[in-house]
């Protein structure tokens, strides 16, 4: 057996001293308070003990293992992402059930495919072969003016044909800010007043890639309003698509949207999503009117343009890349979600 003396200014950095030097087998024989200050222990260890603390000291301490990342719920973070957006109970218990069906940690993913599964998504032609004249229609202020403009943009930047008239005659410089905006792009704007002027622009147009009609803003509420917009679009073969501001709250938004679905609206392109942190009511208007997404617009300049919609894309606004990897506080037990096989989202929900 082997006696050392450590001196030391507190015992508990002596009693480090002991195990560094003679192992953790080593037997604290004595100790006591020096007279200048400190502590002095005495300390007893096997010699083949002490062998191998010795030949411990000698190897290079090991690098510390990584601390293992807790497991991601997918299912917990997905329903939190919902209850942030204020997504109605019974529609987000509807997306966390698909999102815990697709076997993958990655909770963007994940929304994205339940999204898939609930939605549908249908970008508007931006003019590359004919198709039917799309009708811009909306409450008052959702900002049909602009989309009209951006829709124009995105068609003359791939050098297709464009038409753009305006029904837009009542509101206070409604026609002279569409004006504004066809004249930089080198249009002509057609401006009516009547079902029959209508349809006389569409007989002008009839050879044109894309033709584009802003509307005046309609009081979904008002039956008047409506019965008037349903004339109009009943001038020709043409589109009706609802522009809706995001922010909006999910009840109202969704009532104004299935008064427009009456009229033959089936999809629906969102403005203002710049200004809006909440996007719930979205998920729900398009789930009680049963509209398809299309576009949506990000910004009040015309030339950045609209964004397609996609069940991905629309995950991503959802969840910002920075909470794409956040993983929730671990939880006592794991829940048992993965119970059913899902196929991975369609190659169309991929930006």
């Amino acid at each position: 057996m082997r006696l050392k003396s450590f001196h030391a200014k507190t015992m508990a950095e002596a009693m480090r001293l002991v195990r560094k030097t003679l192992g953790d087998d080593a037997i604290i024989v004595a100790t006591r308070e020096e007279e200048g200050g400190g502590v002095r222990v005495t300390a007893a260890v096997e010699d083949d003990d002490l062998l191998v603390a010795q030949e411990r000291l000698r190897q290079p301490a090991a690098a510390p293992a990584d601390p293992e990342e807790p497991e991601i719920d997918v299912s917990e973070v997905v329903a939190e992402v919902l209850q942030r957006h204020g997504v109605p109970a019974a529609l987000a218990e509807q997306l966390v059930d698909a999102a815990a069906g697709l076997d993958t940690d990655d909770p963007c993913l994940a929304l994205g495919a339940a999204l898939d599964q609930f939605y549908t998504f249908n970008p508007l032609p931006d003019g590359r072969g004919r198709v039917k004249p799309l009708v811009l229609v909306g409450p008052p202020g959702s900002g049909k003016t602009l989309i009209a403009a951006k829709l124009a943009a995105r068609a003359v930047f791939k050098k297709r044909s464009v038409g753009v008239i305006t029904t837009d005659t009542v509101r206070a410089g409604g026609v002279d800010q569409l004006a504004a905006f066809t004249r930089l792009m080198k249009l002509k704007l057609a401006t009516v007043e009547d079902p029959d002027a209508l349809a006389g622009a569409f007989e002008v147009n009839r050879g044109t890639d894309l033709v584009l009609v802003d509307t005046a803003g309609r009081n979904p509420f008002d039956r008047e309003d409506m019965n008037d917009l349903k004339a109009l679009l009943a001038a020709g073969e043409a589109e009706p698509v609802l522009v809706l501001p995001a922010g909006l709250d999910a009840l109202e938004a969704a009532d104004m949207a299935q008064s427009f679905r009456a009229i033959g609206v089936r999809r629906m392109l969102v403005t203002r999503l710049d200004m809006a942190r909440r996007l719930g009511s979205l998920l729900a208007t398009a789930s009680r009117a049963r509209l398809a997404f299309c576009d949506a617009s990000v910004s009040s300049k015309v030339a950045e343009g609209l964004t397609p919609l996609n069940p991905l894309a629309f995950a991503r606004m959802m969840m910002p890349p920075a909470e794409e990897k956040k993983a929730p506080k671990p939880a006592p037990k794991k829940l048992a979600t993965k119970t059913k096989a899902v196929s991975s989202p369609s190659s169309r929900t991929i930006p």
